[in-house]
């Protein structure tokens, strides 16, 4: 497990730097995105979650979920166009879980990759991301996650 400033980030994951958020391909090719603990730590407590529905076409670069907190409300970018293929119940009836659990229960939506190989050019793993994460928090004067 890798931390910056005191955020998990899970060297086996992929990572999109600039929206925060963190995807793992599974093994029937499918992806599963979620928020990282740095974004989880700039929002504070999750309070809503409006996932797009299952069947929609999501854009990379666009919303895939809207998140609202006490202190931000936005979209959840996805770095990859595809499919929603399911959204995330358990975190509909509690949105907290999102904080809670980000790498795991807290998962946002799976997505069907229209053009995985594409997309995955754009993510971050490993040291690569640490570092990225690193250069990202220190230029946005973020102090580490409780």
């Amino acid at each position: 497990m890798g931390a910056v400033k005191g955020c998990d980030l899970p060297e086996t994951l992929l990572y999109s730097i600039d929206n925060n958020v963190w995807v793992r391909r599974e093994a029937d090719g499918n992806v599963t995105l979620g928020m990282t603990a740095y974004a989880c730590a700039l929002a504070g407590p999750v309070e809503s979650y409006t996932p797009k529905k299952a069947g929609k076409e999501v854009k990379k670069g666009r919303s895939c979920a809207t998140l609202e907190s006490g202190k931000w409300v936005g979209p959840a970018k996805t770095p990859i166009s595809g499919e929603v293929v399911a959204v995330n119940e358990a975190v509909s009836a509690s949105p907290g879980l999102i904080n809670q659990d980000p790498y795991g229960q807290g998962w946002l939506v799976k997505i069907k990759p229209a053009d995985w190989d594409a997309d995955a050019v754009d993510l971050k793993t490993g040291a690569d991301a640490l570092t990225a994460f690193q250069a990202k928090m220190d230029a946005d004067g973020f102090n580490g996650c409780a």
